[in-house]
């Protein structure tokens, strides 16, 4: 069986999709190189999903239909130097999920080849991610389809323009950091307030969850949910004051935007 997906980089956010493609047997193993530098790392993957490995990012680009960059974008430019040494047998579709590397980079790095630029989230881990892509301008409507059946084999899918891509990232990108600090912050609340700390990270972890199939099955604003929690002079409208107080509104649009900004530097710096 032909090889049809090639994959460099075999971090957190490449097992995450690795592990989904397989198990939903959107490509079977035999199917799948992936190009890992660690050694632990190319014996793990190798063991666990029974995909070919090896450390050389060449081997990875050749002869595959779709090539998956999921590397750091500090290391893009060192990567495509390596691979532009040795010209591509194949002509595959060049997938990035490279935060802050810009379509007019990835073309240029690649000439002639179709490339699409995405940004997944660490939730694609349990199948539950976000991920937006951007199509370049060799990018046929099948190449975009197949970017569709990857990503949407972790999680929900929107394609949008390139211009909001580093705000994606800064978002749904990055997020789950945010939303991980908020659990993270409840739980010790109840640990203040005398709880303890498995039952408050129990609590916080269900919140949490609960409130998010509420906002997406009802349709409602959050601001009608929270309001419809705060009674007045009651418990709810005290937390909020405090939140207020201490800037948590306002704390979570700038991390959004600082997020957003690095994104922008880091694609400048290539």
């Amino acid at each position: 069986m032909s090889v049809k997906l090639g994959m460099i980089g075999g971090g957190v956010m490449g097992e995450a999709l690795l592990s989904r493609l397989i198990s939903q047997k959107i490509y079977q193993p035999t199917e799948v190189i992936v190009g890992e530098k660690s050694a632990e790392r190319r014996d793990y993957l190798a063991q666990q999903y029974g995909v070919s490995v090896t450390d050389d990012n060449q081997v990875v680009a050749q002869q595959v239909s779709t090539l998956l960059l999921a590397i750091k974008p500090q290391v893009f430019a060192a990567v495509t130097a390596e691979l532009a040494a040795s010209p591509l047998a194949s002509a595959p579709l060049i997938i990035s999920i490279l935060a802050g590397v810009s379509l007019s980079q990835l073309e240029t790095a690649f000439p002639q080849l179709p490339v699409i630029r995405a940004m997944p989230n660490t939730p694609a881990t349990v199948g539950a991610g976000m991920t937006a892509f951007t199509s370049g301008s060799l990018a046929s409507a099948r190449d975009k389809q197949t970017a569709q059946q990857l990503f949407s084999a972790v999680g929900e899918v929107v394609e949008v323009s390139e211009t909001l891509m580093d705000a994606v990232t800064g978002l749904s990108g990055s997020g789950p950091a945010y939303v991980a600090l908020l659990v993270e912050a409840l739980s010790d609340g109840g640990v203040a307030a005398g709880l303890p700390r498995a039952l408050a990270t129990q609590l916080a972890l269900q919140t949490v969850r609960g409130t998010v199939q509420l906002l997406q099955e009802t349709k409602i604003h959050p601001a009608e949910l929270k309001d419809r929690v705060t009674s007045p002079g009651g418990t709810t409208i005290a937390g909020v004051t405090e939140l207020e107080r201490g800037g948590f509104r306002a704390a979570l649009m700038a991390a959004v935007k600082a997020a957003a900004e690095r994104s922008q530097e880091l694609g400048a710096k290539d």
